[in-house]
Formats: structure tokens, C-alpha cells, sequence
């Protein structure tokens, strides 16, 4: 789950929050007035890793170069 937290919050434990997002690898969201305006992120050193668990997931691609949802769009 990702925690939220506003500006004014932010401000005074912006180290803390920060050593909390690289400690447990859970993603900080900002707000401004209940706006989501910043996320921070661990740093992931290899961007493939994030990929990692999405491979084999695709059981069958039919038509790659296709478009896709074309019969909807003219349901439209």
C-alpha cells in the first residue's frame, strides 16, 4: 500500500521519509491539498528488474501489428 503524506508534513521529515522509502522499498506519494503532485520511488539500480515478474505472462499475441479494440471503437 502506498502512503500518502501532504507538503507540510513532508517538509520538516524529508530525510526520515526518505530513509523510510529506501528501507522498506515502498513508494511515498506527496500532495498539495489533497493533490497527488510528487511520488518518490526507490531507486532500482537494473530497470529490467522491474519487468522481471511480468515475464511469461503473455499466454498468445495474435496480430501484433494490429490495432487493438478496433471493433469497440466502431461500437462507439
Amino acid at each position: 500500500m502506498t502512503k500518502t503524506v501532504s507538503k507540510s508534513q513532508f517538509k520538516p521529515k524529508a530525510l526520515e521519509y526518505f530513509r523510510n522509502v529506501e528501507a522498506t522499498g515502498r513508494e511515498l506519494v506527496i500532495t498539495d491539498r489533497g493533490r497527488p503532485v510528487v511520488r518518490v520511488v526507490p531507486y532500482v539500480e537494473d530497470p529490467e528488474a522491474d519487468l522481471e515478474s511480468l515475464r511469461g505472462t503473455v499466454l498468445e499475441y495474435r496480430e501484433p501489428t494490429e490495432p487493438v479494440g478496433q471493433a469497440d471503437w466502431e461500437n462507439l
